[in-house]
């Protein structure tokens, strides 16, 4: 992220001084640290991501005002429960960051009458454990072993400030397969491609290995992508860098209506950067 140059300041560096009749110099912004929470196996690092911005002191002061927590309501609380009314999963300034994907609803499919209903830890983990330990899953997720390990993963996303959200894909009552929705323009993925205001990010994992390779995963796609786009009026874009590797995954993609526009080096993997573009979604 560019920084944003400091108040009073000339280009050639040199502090301004105020004019003897005008108006007092501003003085110079305060100095804030913002946390990225890492979040997504092969892409984040396991470590905090730390940005330094320069904010002006009115707005500083907006944010402090706002801020969810300072009413006694911390972003930590509830964790496994769905986003909603709690605060779970706000934002600074108390918006929701993924725009209360939990109280979107179902959408017709292909497949049948589909809904993306957030992760309850202590209901779900069991079922994720064991789909994550399914060899053909552990090897691009990498969150095989005991169920520590995956709820580990969760809980950096639910106890996070919501902008990525881990989801059962339920078809019918019957949960079927595994989603994260989160903001790739506020993820760490977003120093590896030209990122554009609130674009959201994709990851899909099929739990079942008699719903792979059947065309399930790219209607599932299209739908969730149009779903996103329907309740996300500000997104332009929905993204996603899965394994090239992978090569199942991206013909699901390409067979969804993303595009393939580039490759990535990534933390632990090289990615295909595909990308569904709002404008562009009635023709492919």
């Amino acid at each position: 992220m560019p920084r944003t140059p400091g108040a009073g300041r000339t280009g050639s560096g040199i502090p301004e001084r105020p004019r003897p009749d005008g108006p007092p110099a501003r003085p110079k912004p305060r100095k804030e640290r913002v946390s990225v929470q890492p979040t997504d196996p092969g892409v984040h690092s396991s470590t905090e991501d730390t940005l330094d911005l320069r904010l002006p002191d009115d707005f500083v002061e907006l944010i402090a005002c706002d801020r969810p927590e300072a009413a006694g309501g911390g972003l930590g609380q509830g964790a496994g429960q769905p986003m909603g009314g709690s605060g779970q999963g706000l934002g600074l300034g108390g918006h929701d960051l993924l725009d209360f994907l939990a109280d979107w609803g179902p959408v017709a499919t292909p497949v049948g009458g589909f809904q993306l209903v957030p992760v309850r830890l202590e209901r779900d983990l069991p079922l994720l454990a064991r789909w994550m330990n399914d060899p053909a899953v552990a090897a691009f997720w990498s969150l095989d072993g005991p169920e520590s390990v995956i709820e580990a993963h969760l809980r950096a996303q639910l106890d996070g400030d919501g902008r990525s959200l881990p989801c059962l894909g339920v078809v019918g009552g019957v949960p079927m397969s595994y989603w994260e929705i989160y903001r790739a323009d506020l993820d760490p993925l977003a120093r590896h491609y030209p990122a554009r205001p609130h674009d959201t990010g994709v990851h899909i994992l099929i739990g079942k290995v008699a719903d792979r390779a059947r065309g399930i995963g790219s209607r599932l796609l299209r739908a969730v992508s149009d779903h996103i786009l329907d309740h996300r009026p500000a997104c332009a874009r929905v993204v996603a860098e899965p394994d090239l590797r992978n090569t199942p995954c991206v013909a699901a993609f390409l067979s969804a209506g993303f595009r393939l526009t580039g490759e990535l080096d990534l933390p632990g993997k090289r990615a295909a950067l595909m990308i569904r573009d709002r404008a562009l979604r009635a023709l492919l």
